[in-house]
């Protein structure tokens, strides 16, 4: 039986470009790109863990209340099965993300969004942009 871990997800956009940051090498998947997110602890709300989490990697202050259900996504590696509960993150215009834990960060358009190197887990999420985005 393998490892199951619950990610809640955050897709933050400005200015139609998505924030995106690189995976510790040491990571699961390491090395890839990535939405910023991270563990639900076992007492946590999905959006307490959200808000608790990009403060954490990105530096800024979410409103959980503001944020919205994009989709769910379960997927099966090898070696851990992952749930990522993704959500939709408004950024107050006084917030600047960095890699507050040193990790690479960028903004990105939708192609070079759709063109970098994610986990395999992260195809429904980049399906899900690129349908709205024809919408």
């Amino acid at each position: 039986m393998s490892k199951s871990i619950h990610v809640a997800v955050g897709v933050i956009a400005r200015n139609n470009q998505y924030l995106v940051a690189r995976r510790a090498k040491h990571k699961h998947q390491g090395g890839c790109w990535e939405f910023p997110g991270g563990k639900v602890e076992a007492s946590e709300a999905v959006t307490q863990a959200l808000t608790r989490e990009l403060k954490e990697e990105l530096a800024i202050n979410v409103v959980a209340n503001d944020c919205t259900k994009l989709c769910d996504v379960k997927h099966q590696y090898d070696d851990l099965h992952v749930w990522l509960d993704v959500w939709l993150v408004p950024l107050a215009n006084d917030e600047t993300p960095h890699g507050a834990e040193g990790q690479e960060v960028q903004w990105v358009d939708l192609p070079t969004l759709l063109a970098l190197e994610f986990p395999a887990a992260n195809a429904e999420i980049l399906a899900h942009l690129q349908q709205a985005m024809q919408h």
